[in-house]
């Protein structure tokens, strides 16, 4: 239980980095003197970090083991969350957002790939539906937390309780997370092995129908975090206190979905729970858009949202899964690329939601119908209308 709470912890360095500080993304702009769109590239910058960054801590896994990047990538973490806090200008708030980022994606990757290394088929599905229940309820109180906090301090005072869970987590992993890879199972060599590797896994059909799979559906959720604070709190004018309510609604359905997963794996298998969350996450971005585009009541807008954020709920333990099962020859790499996708993704598409302005939902809408269709479509071009294989069945 132990080791899984700290790698549910780990895990969560995406959502603690982004969702804490949504609440008061609006006022951090204000307060900086930037534009929305200006203002989402802070979380453009953590983003791209948080991918690139999983390129480097993935194959250095692979090569020195997993307890020592991931140290070093904690105490990174701690001390980028700190500089973050006293940025003068929004211009030099986004250079540090992007080495938040990279510190904060060890703990992303590693914690994937010591999944990877210690279970395998449903077995794994199972254990990454307990690391999102875990690390799930970053998003559902993350940004309760950070609504709360600017009752009495600044959105600077965020990045302070982030760089203090950073150090936690420092703590925890050096006293209780033991070394899961193995010094005959490291791989040696420099940059082109890291390339060649790459390369493999690029060209390898049980590993990226699932990767772009599940870097479609976070695109569309990231869209949906990026541009929510603005379209709830400038178009439908909710309070930070409320947007933070219904942030942690949508988080709890996602978790909700998870445990479906974790329950059902076994019986029903992976890739049938994957095609569930396929087809609800496309419907609920289809939908979204003509939804928006009639002005409709924020009811219907809140639906779409939650039934888009319950199917991303079956896709990501069970897409991970199904991307990882044949690559224990390099765990950490495959995570990594897994990682980058994800969040390379999710990087390009967060400044459209914003590029009309504060006051139209439109753009949000369009990128969250165009990414959650997408993925449906990468699902059934590697597949048609047949069920993928099982978790660890051969093609």
């Amino acid at each position: 239980m132990r080791r899984l709470l700290i790698l549910g912890g780990l895990s969560a360095f995406g959502p603690l980095s982004i969702d804490m500080y949504l609440p008061g993304l609006p006022h951090m702009t204000d307060d900086l003197g930037a534009s929305a769109s200006t203002g989402q590239l802070t979380l453009t910058a953590c983003v791209l970090g948080l991918a690139f960054g999983q390129v480097l801590a993935g194959p250095f896994s692979d090569r020195l083991g997993r307890r020592r990047p991931l140290l070093i990538g904690l105490v990174a973490y701690a001390a980028a969350s700190v500089a973050c806090a006293l940025a003068p200008t929004i211009w030099s708030l986004i250079p540090l957002r992007l080495v938040q980022g990279v510190a904060g994606a060890a703990g992303i990757v590693i914690a994937r790939a010591i999944v990877r290394d210690l279970y395998s088929g449903d077995a794994a599905a199972k254990m990454f539906s307990l690391l999102m229940l875990v690390m799930g309820t970053a998003p559902i109180f993350a940004p309760i937390i950070g609504g709360q906090a600017l009752r009495v301090m600044s959105w600077r005072g965020i990045f302070i309780v982030l760089a203090a869970i950073g150090g936690l987590l420092f703590v925890a992993s050096a006293l209780w997370l033991n070394e899961t890879l193995a010094a005959e199972q490291r791989h040696s060599g420099g940059l082109r092995s890291v390339l060649d590797t790459f390369g493999r896994l690029l060209h390898d059909r049980s590993f990226m129908p699932y990767a772009l799979s599940f870097g479609l559906a976070f695109g569309a959720m990231f869209t949906y975090i990026a541009g929510s604070p603005f379209v709830l709190e400038k178009i439908y004018g909710v309070s930070p206190q409320v947007f933070s309510l219904v942030f942690a609604i949508n988080s709890a359905s996602l978790v909700a979905a998870t445990q479906v997963v974790h329950r059902m794996v076994e019986r029903v298998g992976s890739p049938a729970l994957l095609r569930f969350g396929l087809f609800a996450t496309a419907a609920a971005g289809a939908a979204l858009l003509p939804v928006v585009l009639a002005n409709a009541r924020l009811a219907l807008v809140l639906t779409c949202l939650i039934v888009l954020v319950t199917g991303i709920g079956f896709q990501v333990p069970t897409s991970t899964a199904l991307a990882l099962a044949d690559q224990g020859w390099a765990a950490g790499s495959a995570s990594a690329l897994l990682g980058l996708g994800q969040f390379l993704i999710a990087a390009l598409v967060a400044p459209l939601a914003g590029i009309a302005g504060q006051h139209t939902a439109v753009p949000m809408a369009i990128v969250i119908a165009t990414l959650s269709v997408a993925g449906l479509a990468v699902e059934m071009a590697f597949h048609g209308l047949r069920l993928p294989r099982r978790v660890g069945q051969s093609l």
